[in-house]
């Protein structure tokens, strides 16, 4: 860390002591980016072999008007985003940064097969001691990457203070110039082939180099990433025991981009045939989402589940939200739906403003993680 990026880390803590949250939680983004970052705006996906395409458009984040930002100095940081400012920087937001090392460690990695080769980050925490720990792999949205999507979701401190690995697989520009995952190309939703291929290699990668709990490998994403986890759950129901999609859309949904754009629109085509889906889903998505429409929540949910009654919840302070259950034929739950209501395509409960953020909304990050505690894989029968 240099010079400049130690004297914005003591200017960030000493506005969260404040209460500042807001200040100090911009600062520490804009010392991460670097000058001139700005954040991205969701946008569709575009393929690499349509001519014409251009990049999503991207927006600068403006800073908060003048009574809002007085506002905020007037209330009392939540413990909850304290826990959270702590991805942004790898240490406690009420310490000094130069008298408390990174609590766990984020390192980068990448892999190859057939298909190519891709970027991750791996996150491993301060409590892993070699014994058999979870391992959850997170799929980044369109113009995000693994850092990036890491501290939107807070993902590395659940993982640090519930101990659990943390894979990152990056979207190369080769691949798709806005990063999306190609999950709407029917040669990137095959087993053992495309881009499928490269995220179980990494999986299987960061598997052999520590010790992972049998059953206990989960998959996850956001939009373009959520429609992949969606895929990997579904044509990888070996690896993964259960599978998370917030805001992204049924493995199957697309078969190229103008069918992608369609099912993002208006929702699943009504084919007539059963969907697909992963030996355990858990589904999140906001009823105000313009980017994925919301009916691609439902059209996740596979045939022959039967739902339970509808819970209707509220985040503290925040968005009310609907929760349904659904149980297979003996009864079991293995697959919840969430519609966070008054949010759009943005992470529920993510960090204040972090890439595709909604703070307002329940805690996905956390709900997830309850949710593939809930689902390990069962042992095969002897």
């Amino acid at each position: 860390m240099d010079a400049r990026q130690l004297a914005a880390m003591a200017e960030a803590t000493s506005l969260t002591r404040q209460g500042r949250l807001a200040e100090a939680t911009a600062l520490i983004q804009r010392n991460l980016a670097g000058p001139g970052q700005s954040w991205p705006m969701p946008d569709a996906p575009y393929a690499t072999e349509e001519p014409g395409d251009t990049p999503p458009s991207r927006l600068a984040i403006s800073p908060p008007p003048a009574e809002k930002t007085e506002q905020a100095a007037r209330k009392r940081p939540s413990p909850r985003w304290l826990r959270r400012l702590r991805d942004f920087s790898g240490r406690s937001a009420t310490d000094s940064p130069v008298d408390r090392p990174l609590a766990g460690r984020f390192g980068a990695f990448s892999y190859t097969n057939a298909a190519g080769t891709r970027r991750y980050r791996l996150y491993v925490p301060s409590g892993y001691t070699g014994a058999p720990v979870p391992l959850v792999v997170m799929l980044h949205g369109g113009t995000q990457d693994g850092a990036t999507f890491a501290a939107a979701t807070g993902m590395n401190d659940l993982a640090e203070r519930e101990t659990f690995l943390v894979a990152y697989p990056e979207q190369d520009r080769s691949a798709n110039p806005g990063l999306y995952w190609n999950w709407f190309s029917p040669g990137h939703q095959r087993r053992d082939t495309g881009e499928p291929s490269l995220i179980a290699g990494i999986t299987t990668e960061v598997m052999a180099g520590y010790h992972v709990a049998p059953g206990r490998v989960y998959v996850a994403g956001f939009s373009a990433g959520a429609a992949m986890a969606a895929v990997m759950g579904t044509i990888y129901p070996d690896l993964y025991a259960a599978a998370g999609v917030h805001s992204g859309l049924a493995n199957g949904a697309a078969r190229d981009l103008p069918s992608a754009l369609a099912a993002m629109r208006q929702g699943p085509a009504r084919s007539g045939r059963s969907v697909a889906q992963p030996r355990a889903l858990i589904v999140f998505h906001g009823d105000q989402d313009t980017t994925v429409a919301p009916a691609n929540a439902a059209g996740l949910i596979g045939d022959g589940l039967t739902p339970g009654p509808a819970v209707r919840g509220q985040a503290p302070g925040g968005h009310a939200y609907t929760r349904i259950c659904y149980q297979d034929a003996t009864g079991v739950t293995v697959a919840e739906c969430w519609m966070v209501h008054q949010s759009g395509h943005s992470w529920s409960g993510g960090v204040p403003h972090g890439s595709y953020t909604d703070p307002a909304g329940p805690d996905a990050s956390a709900e997830l993680v309850r949710f593939f505690n809930e689902h390990p894989a069962a042992a095969p029968a002897c």
